[in-house]
């Protein structure tokens, strides 16, 4: 039924594609993909599998990612990139497609190595789909070593990221701030390390010293705060190997939970066939809120 997934499994990138948009657009789901696939790894002596990059819009990320993806290619590591972006109101399609910013792609050489794709947030609240959680499990089943999540920088809803990576990483620049916005949002509450770009303008190593201050006061291990600039090059392939070992900072099981629940569901709401129906209805006042999540629930029979 899906010979896609089979040429998938064969290594082919356009039937990879066509899993993933399938993903998306509901007409294949997770189960029947893992039926075909195989199970997925479990990571091995603490590893992550999934790394989540966050932070303000306009700190680098995408850049900065680019040179972090060069390094762990250069290692012969495979990485599947899932550059999450705004959804075009028009199409509802990714908006800004973060492959015009990701120059190794175009590396005949690491080319192989790196699979990007950019996806579109759609109707999700927070700043990474749920669809993703799917995604993930897709490339790690097709061998994918490591799927890193770049999410749209969006402030507080940039929290939900926690759900899916087993580490998050918060990316800020200097005299923007960014960390009184990160605090706010509860980013810095569950990083596992921060990294502070832009490193060649004034500012940076005053912003750092402040975060790593921040930090220290809460509990757990103290998050690594490392400075890059990722326009120069300085810093980019020792922030890649920290992470590539980055261990959890034990600091936000609570919240990593508190976020999986609420990503759960959303999730539910979101892909119930009856949502449309029932947001009519609300509109119209004819139920009621706690009426609409018990239908979905599956506690009336409606």
């Amino acid at each position: 039924m899906f010979e896609f997934l089979e040429q998938a499994k064969a290594g082919d990138r356009r039937s990879l594609a066509r899993t993933l948009s399938a993903l998306e657009n509901g007409s294949l789901d997770i189960e029947q993909a893992i039926d075909v696939l195989g199970p997925v790894p479990t990571p091995i002596d603490g590893d992550w599998q999934t790394l989540a990059i966050t932070g303000a819009p306009g700190v680098g990320k995408s850049c900065l990612l680019d040179g972090l993806l060069r390094h762990w290619a250069q290692r012969g590591l495979r990485v599947a990139v899932l550059a999450v972006d705004p959804s075009s109101p028009r199409t509802g399609g990714a908006l800004l497609g973060d492959r015009v910013r990701m120059t190794v792609v175009d590396d005949v050489e690491l080319n192989s190595l790196i699979y990007l794709r950019s996806v579109a947030t759609r109707k999700a609240s927070g700043s990474v789909p749920v669809i993703v959680e799917d995604m993930t499990k897709v490339l790690l089943a097709l061998g994918w070593q490591r799927v890193v999540i770049e999410t749209v920088g969006a402030g507080q809803s940039e929290v939900r990221c926690a759900a899916l990576a087993d580490r998050i990483v918060v990316v800020e620049g200097p005299a923007r701030g960014d960390g009184i916005q990160a605090e706010k949002a509860g980013l810095l509450e569950l990083a596992d390390a921060v990294l502070v770009n832009k490193s060649d303008l004034p500012g940076a190593e005053l912003h750092a010293d402040e975060i790593r201050e921040s930090l220290e006061l809460g509990t757990g291990h103290t998050p690594p705060v490392h400075l890059t600039s990722a326009l120069q090059g300085t810093g980019v392939s020792q922030a890649a190997e920290l992470l590539l070992t980055l261990p959890s900072s034990g600091r936000s099981t609570r919240a990593r939970w508190r976020e999986r629940l609420l990503a759960f569901h959303e999730r539910k709401i979101l892909e119930s066939p009856q949502l449309d129906e029932l947001l009519e209805k609300l509109a119209k006042g004819s139920i009621l809120l706690d009426e609409a999540l018990r239908i979905i629930g599956g506690e009336n029979d409606e």
